[in-house]
């Protein structure tokens, strides 16, 4: 099953007669900040945390004469560091989508996509790589990461306008580069790749990864024809800007603004004005923006607008949105037995079991007496420092899923830990066990006995490795890319396998996290040298840190500051460190064991 999101949907229509479907001119004002922010909205992260997209004040817009969207307001810029954000816009499900673009890339690596219809789903990939003497070739992919490049040599540092489309029946994906607006679509692409057909399309994507294009990006528009990506529609219409449509508030939530815009309307003269109806509530004639929605827990909302012009309805939008009703349950049992996509408090105390450090998004595994599930918290709504062995009491969040795991959204800040260094004992399972209850395992920290690796060598990451007991098979997954596991010799004897339980599609298996949760398992001299030590929290401001990950053998630490000063120096005899005399600063951790030794940085707020 897939996880539930509910997707901030930023509706942006113009009238049903036209075809241009969104103009985007990152228009926000004079202050400079996160895109995500500045937009009010508009703009919605769907991956990744950091590095956000940012929006570059007005004035200061990319231009191409004759383009609509040229010269107005400031513009956007990414490099590649962390977050993805799109824009969505009233569905299509038949004929071609046409986006354009105005984009100038000042540095370019050996190739990715960096621009895309929909935040899931992706169609019409857009992207550029370097054609080895430092000039740029776009490309574009349809269903997969995979582009087709063109063969022009595009210049750094030079504007020009993309224009990308994606046939929704036949799935072929056309890119056009122009340094000059021209009216008609040309007849050969500068690229084309064919993918997946049927895709309905709903927003416009921006992305980071690795070897994205460092770009400025400007005048976005989308639209079901050609001619309407290079010409601006000229009738009056109304846009529902927030909320998205289908977007689901926290409990607690007692009014929702519902903000709108009219284009190419004079709200000034008698008779141009907007009427707004909630369900079936009386309308409420000649409103502004925003309009706000009273809202209780539990409660669905339809929004009506309608713009008129000389007392006539020309053009109307809808909106739906409902607020979370919350249900309050004492243990991780209950809660995995609730309903998917409600919120829920969990007012016992759960213990973190594991806090992954490969990902960006925030995950935690906690678990009680009862049962586990993993914390997905990618907004970053709780906010403490948290560390393994922690307790946690009071949780909300949502209900989700994703590729069969339970998952618990936080809607609700904490004010910290209800407890700290609580160790938590796997429970002992046989792999049979395991296989008939697996659902009950699932995100709870166990140990499955007596088995036998079924390969040998070293341990890779995002890897399945099945392990057996007489004739029961079930799969260990190296899945924690940060830790000491991986690089790790594979066990040639019986073992025994600590780990998180888990799911994939209905693929029951387990999450060992270190070398020390697989019996058997030893470090390569190259493995203790870089991969060995996990040392959190960092940045801390606790007064301590600590080193996990480790086999058994002694570890020396010593702690440097930035001159060189050795300022700690000691032999551990627990996995933490005190830095509590250390003043806020930048400091390097020498971490030794036997032979080999690692450096890691050390930030101490």
């Amino acid at each position: 099953m897939k996880k539930l999101y509910f997707l901030l949907l930023t509706i942006l229509m113009s009238s049903t007669s036209f075809a241009q479907v969104l103009t985007e001119n990152f228009d926000y004002g004079m202050t400079a900040g996160d895109l995500t922010t500045i937009s009010g909205g508009a703009w919605v992260q769907h991956s990744g945390s950091s590095g956000p997209v940012a929006y570059v004040a007005a004035p200061s817009s990319l231009t191409m004469t004759g383009y609509p969207s040229s010269g107005v307001g400031g513009h956007a810029t990414y490099s590649g560091t962390s977050q993805d954000v799109n824009r969505a816009f009233p569905e299509i499900s038949s004929g071609t989508v046409y986006g354009s673009a105005l984009v100038n890339l000042s540095a370019v690596g050996n190739g990715n996509y960096f621009m895309h219809f929909n935040s899931g789903g992706f169609r019409a990939r857009v992207g550029a790589q370097d054609n080895g003497n430092g000039d740029i070739l776009f490309g574009i992919g349809s269903s997969s990461s995979t582009l087709t490049y063109g063969t022009t040599p595009y210049s750094l540092n030079t504007t020009y306008l993309l224009v990308f489309s994606y046939e929704i029946a036949t799935g072929v994906s056309n890119l056009h580069v122009l340094s000059a607006v021209t009216p008609t679509e040309p007849a050969a692409p500068e690229a084309t790749n064919t993918g997946g057909t049927g895709t309905t399309i709903s927003a416009i994507a921006f992305r980071q990864s690795s070897n994205i294009p460092a770009l400025a990006i400007d005048g976005v528009r989308i639209a079901t024809n050609w001619n309407e990506i290079m010409n601006n529609s000229t009738a009056a219409s109304v846009s529902i800007v927030t909320p998205a449509d289908a977007t689901v508030y926290a409990p607690g939530t007692s009014s929702v603004d519902v903000t709108f815009t009219t284009q190419n309307i004079d709200l000034m003269i008698a008779g141009n004005q907007v009427n707004i109806t909630v369900g079936a509530s009386p309308m409420d004639a000649d409103v502004s923006s925003p309009y706000a929605v009273p809202t209780v827990d539990g409660g669905s909302y339809m929004v009506t607008v309608e713009l008129l012009e000389s007392n006539t309805v020309i053009d109307t939008k809808m909106v739906s949105f409902s607020v979370n009703s919350e249900t309050q349950v004492a243990t991780i049992a209950d809660l995995r037995a609730g309903t998917v996509g409600q919120v829920y408090e969990l007012t016992g105390e759960a213990i973190i079991t594991y806090i992954v450090t490969d990902n960006n998004r925030n995950q935690k595994y906690i678990q009680d007496a009862t049962g586990g599930i993993l914390i997905d918290d990618q907004s970053g709504t709780l906010t403490p420092t948290l560390n393994i062995g922690d307790g946690l009491t009071g949780l909300q969040g949502q209900l989700g899923e994703f590729s069969g795991v339970l998952q618990f959204v936080p809607v609700a800040d904490l004010p910290g830990a209800s407890s700290t260094g609580t160790t938590i004992t796997p429970e002992a399972v046989t792999v049979s066990q395991f296989l008939a209850a697996s659902e009950s395992y699932e995100s709870e920290l166990i140990q499955i006995t007596g088995v036998t690796f079924a390969v040998t060598g070293a341990f890779t990451d995002n890897t399945n490795y099945n392990i057996t007991a007489g004739g029961d098979v079930t799969i260990a997954r190296v899945t924690f890319g940060n830790e000491n596991l991986i690089g790790a010799n594979i066990p040639t004897t019986m073992s025994s396998v600590i780990g998180l339980g888990s799911e994939f599609n209905g693929t029951y298996q387990v999450l060992p996290r270190y070398v020390a949760d697989v019996a058997g398992a030893t470090l390569s001299l190259d493995n203790i040298q870089n991969n060995t030590f996990s040392v959190y929290p960092n940045p801390t401001s606790t007064g301590f840190v600590n080193v996990a990950g480790t086999n058994d053998d002694t570890i020396s630490v010593s702690v440097y500051d930035l001159l060189g000063k050795q300022v700690i120096n000691e032999t551990l005899t627990s996995n933490r460190i005190n830095v509590s005399a250390l003043n806020a600063g930048i400091y390097m951790v020498k971490i030794s064991q036997n032979d080999a030794s690692i450096t890691k940085k050390l930030v101490i707020k």
